[in-house]
């Protein structure tokens, strides 16, 4: 193994040793405490210390860095306290997710480090949003992460760097190449040669090194993040390394042939470092003792102190808490005339006033610039507020929801609008694993709105009508809107907008521009979780959201026999059980509609809820009406068929005769 100094002198190669031994020495500790039986799990990175503790130093300390669980030098090159990791890595209540999550799977601000989540992938994209951040506030950084080869095949790597080549956004795509995805080599992973080839195919620079020797890694990333502060754009960069142990120490490495083995031991990063040094007379081998012997001693010091750390006490109050960025949703009474706006209109001019108000929000979407969007709604903005913050995007719904993450991890608030509900499946992963628990996990928001064009009711069929909100109402760390009238669509989306929790806003499709009603003008909010009794009535209750609001009404004015009160939810997480209660008490008998299909919708929570703590107040059983089991069909006969509209009439004749 070569090394090239250049220009560093001996106080800066001695402290690259220091920095590279550092955590080598951790690592061995923690391996004598696994086989004393102290710790329960450990990833090990032994031979890989070169790409993070290189690639480290050469970033800027206020410059974002999203490791993996292999990347142990880059907490240890930002002087992250290891009392504090050591107390992460066993479940402490002074870690840094206070016990609920173990390993790298956290955050910190402070220093700079966002950690992944075991599916890998997904934090490339998080990676895109940071840097987005800092390209429209024109700031001169880059951005770092990392991923390994196993995580080149998951469809997240090609979505972030497709995103970053597209928006010439300022990562560094750092892949650390061990050879093994777990036990699969990488002959069974990819057929091209090198990873770092697939640049090309991303119109992007891509480089390869050495992952083993700390100069070179440090060279080429300092290299490439200047140029990259001064002119923004991806590099794809491939370290060539090996996992010397187990991808965990309970996997074993019997499935690596031997000679493999004793050819990387040979190119290990830490000992020809050391016998450069040794050459270059920097160091002798009685400092090396020397210097061993204190780390070692500072290490047992801190880890033993870790161990004395309080365990955290389940406390239900304070865990359902933590899944929600502290936030009281509140009202803001409208002070301006009404007017009469489409339901479309209203989400328009919500988003429209939101982006005056904040400067740092960022709209993203399919077509959603130039074109205005599938259905318009941001007809005009791009022209208002700049291609920087009302942005295309590629095809790519779980990249874009993670670069929304990304942009709220640094400063900045995010809506994203997936051009058609049914598309969010592409994105799920990041919005029930990421978004939902970032807060709960490491303490940060997660800013983000995401806009979703719902329902039936157009004949568009089985992928562009289907109602999802039960996909996320089961969520915990979510909130889900869902408003069913204009005045409601726009108070409630600056609502969610305001609100630095993830909300999943609903709006139905076929009320885009059926439905027209009165709209204050500026800026006001309604509370998320307050339902709003449209009608009151005394011989049952119907609650509902959305589309079944206005299927209850108009079968309530052509039925005005029929004494209900009709409550539309208006916000499904959180949702409000004092108003259903009261209605319950007041009735005696319940109904809930909505377009989703029955078994396992939003409305089988609402009836269970019910029947736990209203029981003694009912008359009759809690009656539900849904959409049939299948999926939505597209025939205009067919869809009139599986609405619940088509079986409202026989539901409440049902409940009123029990």
């Amino acid at each position: 193994m070569t090394f090239d100094r250049k220009d560093k002198d001996n106080v800066t190669l001695l402290n690259f040793y220091l920095q590279l031994l550092y955590p080598r020495l951790v690592e061995e500790k923690m391996l004598i405490l696994l086989r004393q039986g102290r710790i329960g799990k450990w990833f090990s990175g032994i031979g890989q210390e070169a790409i993070a503790v290189g690639s480290t130093m050469a970033m800027k300390n206020n410059e974002y860095i999203l490791p993996m669980h292999r990347n142990l030098g880059v907490f240890t090159s930002r002087n992250v306290p290891l009392t504090r990791l050591m107390a992460q890595w066993q479940g402490k209540l002074s870690g840094f997710t206070k016990g609920r999550d173990r390993s790298f799977h956290f955050g910190t601000q402070e220093h700079k480090i966002i950690g992944m989540i075991s599916h890998l992938g997904p934090q490339m994209a998080l990676a895109d949003g940071i840097a987005l951040a800092d390209l429209i506030a024109n700031k001169e950084k880059a951005t770092l992460v990392f991923t390994g080869e196993g995580a080149t095949s998951e469809g997240d790597f090609h979505e972030a760097i497709n995103v970053a080549a597209v928006w010439n956004l300022p990562v560094i795509f750092l892949i650390e190449n061990n050879g093994y995805g777990l036990s699969t080599p990488a002959n069974e992973q990819y057929k091209c040669k090198n990873l770092v080839d697939r640049a090309v195919g991303y119109g992007i620079e891509g480089l390869q090194v050495d992952g083993n020797n700390i100069l070179a890694v440090y060279d080429l990333i300092d290299s490439v993040a200047t140029r990259m502060r001064e002119n923004p754009r991806p590099v794809l960069i491939e370290c060539l390394t090996f996992r010397m142990r187990g991808h965990e120490e309970a996997s074993g490495t019997k499935y690596v042939p031997q000679e493999l083995l004793e050819e990387w031991a040979k190119k290990d990063p830490i000992r020809n470092f050391e016998q450069y040094l040794l050459e270059q007379d920097i160091l002798i081998p009685d400092a090396i003792a020397e210097i061993r012997a204190n780390l070692k001693m500072e290490i047992e010091q801190e880890i033993e102190a870790a161990f004395n750390e309080p365990e955290p006490q389940a406390n239900d109050e304070e865990e359902l808490k933590d899944m929600y960025f502290p936030y009281a949703s509140y009202s803001v009474s409208p002070e301006g005339p009404v007017q009469e706006l489409r339901y479309l209109d209203a989400i328009s001019d919500g988003l429209r006033i939101a982006m005056h108000k904040h400067a740092n929000l960022v709209l993203m979407g399919q077509d959603i610039a130039e074109y205005g969007g599938a259905f318009k709604i941001t007809e005009g903005f791009v022209q208002e507020f700049g291609k920087a913050r009302v942005r295309n995007t590629p095809i790519c719904e779980s990249a874009i929801i993670g670069a929304g993450l990304g942009l709220s991890i640094n400063g900045f608030k995010a809506v994203v609008e997936m051009q058609f509900a049914d598309f969010v499946s592409c994105g799920f992963n990041q919005i029930v694993n990421n978004l939902a628990k970032t807060h709960y996990r490491w303490g940060e928001k997660a800013d983000v709105v995401v806009r979703m064009p719902t329902g039936a009711g157009t004949g568009a069929g089985p992928f562009h009508s289907q109602s999802n909100e039960a996909w996320f109402t089961k969520t915990p760390g979510l909130k889900v809107i869902y408003p069913a009238f204009p005045a409601d669509a726009k108070g409630l989306l600056l609502a969610a907008i305001e609100d630095p929790n993830p909300v999943m806003y609903f709006e139905h499709k076929y009320l885009y521009r059926s439905l027209t009603g009165p709209v204050p003008e500026g800026f006001y909010t309604m509370e998320i979780g307050k339902a709003n009794v449209l009608r009151q009535g005394e011989q049952l209750c119907i609650i509902t959201y959305g589309l079944g609001v206005h299927w209850a009404l108009d079968y309530l004015d052509e039925n005005p026999d029929i004494s209900a009160t009709l409550i539309d939810l208006r916000s499904l997480q959180p949702w409000d059980k004092e108003t259903v209660s009261v209605a319950v008490q007041n009735t005696g008998r319940a109904l809930i509609l909505h377009e989703d299909t029955l078994s396992c919708g939003f409305g089988a929570e609402l009836a269970a809820w019910i029947s736990e703590h209203c029981f003694k107040y009912l008359d009759a059983p809690v009656m539900r009406c849904a959409s049939i089991d299948t999926a939505i069909p597209m025939n205009k006969t067919l869809e009139e068929g599986f609405l619940a509209k088509s079986r409202l009439k026989q539901s409440l004749n049902q409940l009123l005769a029990y």
